[in-house]
Formats: structure tokens, C-alpha cells, sequence
């Protein structure tokens, strides 16, 4: 879902998934630029399935563009462990493409990314601050992982922190 942001789209959106019968089941939606954009998992009875996807559709003369995707269940996965990577330092280009080159070059899947750029609070100069879910496969030892970030970190001057997930 992506559109203008305004009051009253999450009501509009829940209202037609209660419509139909739905079960509003995830959701990941925020504010940026001025737009909302956000992902929604819901559960609507098979019989439902194509008049709410016309409802959400119908939201485009409110300005509102809805992509619907059915789902196939959730797909079987290897075993894997989930790290919550952190990261800090000044603002400059290319430091998600790095990363993100680093992580993909272990396959590390990064399941949630949460960035934004903020004034530091003595010098005022640009920082780059990062927040991301990772799942791990089995077979990359934290170590290998680590040491791949931490110089990297290096290169990029910035600060990193990788950790275990809990719960």
C-alpha cells in the first residue's frame, strides 16, 4: 500500500478487511516523505477473496495504491537464527549497499530494515543510524559473520553491534 498520507487510511483499510470477513494478521506501515506506505497480512475466507481485493483496489480514487499478492502459506524453512544488527556513524552514500553486499555474501536474508539520518547532539554534523532483523543460516558461524562486519564497519567508520534475538 503506498499513497498521500492522511488520517483515517488504516480505518479505511480495516474496515474493508472487517468486511469481508478478514483477520488482519501482520502489519508493517509507517510515515515517509509525506506518504504512507505499509504491507498487510490478512486471513479472508476463500469465498471473500476476490471482492476484497476489488475494495482495496477501489482505494485508488482516495489516492491510495494497493498491490494484492495471495499468499501460499508459509513456505518451509531451513534452520536459521535471527541477529539484530545496529549501526552508527556520520551520513555518507553507499553505507546500506555495503552492508547489505556483505550480508547477502553470507546469505543473510535482512527481514527488517529501519534507517534514518539525524543531527548529532553536540557537533550537529550527520549521522547515519541503522536498525535491522537478520535471519542466519545455520551453517554461517557467528564469527565468520562478525569479522565480515566489523571490518567493514572499519572502512565505513561507523559503529556496529550484532546480537542475538531473544524471544
Amino acid at each position: 500500500l503506498i499513497g498521500r498520507d492522511r488520517p483515517g487510511l488504516v480505518s479505511s483499510l480495516s474496515e474493508r478487511v472487517a468486511a469481508a470477513g478478514g483477520n488482519w494478521l501482520e502489519s508493517r506501515m509507517a510515515r515517509l516523505a509525506g506518504h504512507f506506505a505499509g504491507i498487510l497480512l490478512v486471513e479472508v475466507p476463500e469465498a471473500e477473496v476476490d471482492r476484497l481485493a476489488g475494495e482495496l483496489k477501489s482505494l485508488e480514487g482516495q489516492g491510495l495504491r494497493a498491490e494484492v499478492v495471495r499468499g501460499l502459506g508459509e513456505e518451509v524453512r531451513a534452520p536459521e537464527r535471527v541477529l539484530l544488527l545496529e549501526l552508527v556513524g556520520q551520513d555518507h552514500p553507499g553505507i546500506v549497499r555495503d552492508i547489505s553486499q556483505a550480508l547477502a555474501g553470507h546469505r543473510v536474508n535482512i527481514e527488517e530494515l529501519t534507517t534514518r539520518v539525524v543531527s548529532a547532539s553536540f557537533s550537529g554534523e550527520r549521522l547515519f543510524e541503522a536498525e535491522a532483523r537478520l535471519r542466519v543460516p545455520a551453517e554461517t558461524p557467528d564469527d565468520e559473520l562478525r569479522e565480515t562486519l566489523e571490518m567493514l564497519a572499519n572502512e565505513l567508520m561507523v559503529d556496529l553491534r550484532l546480537d542475538q534475538m531473544t524471544g
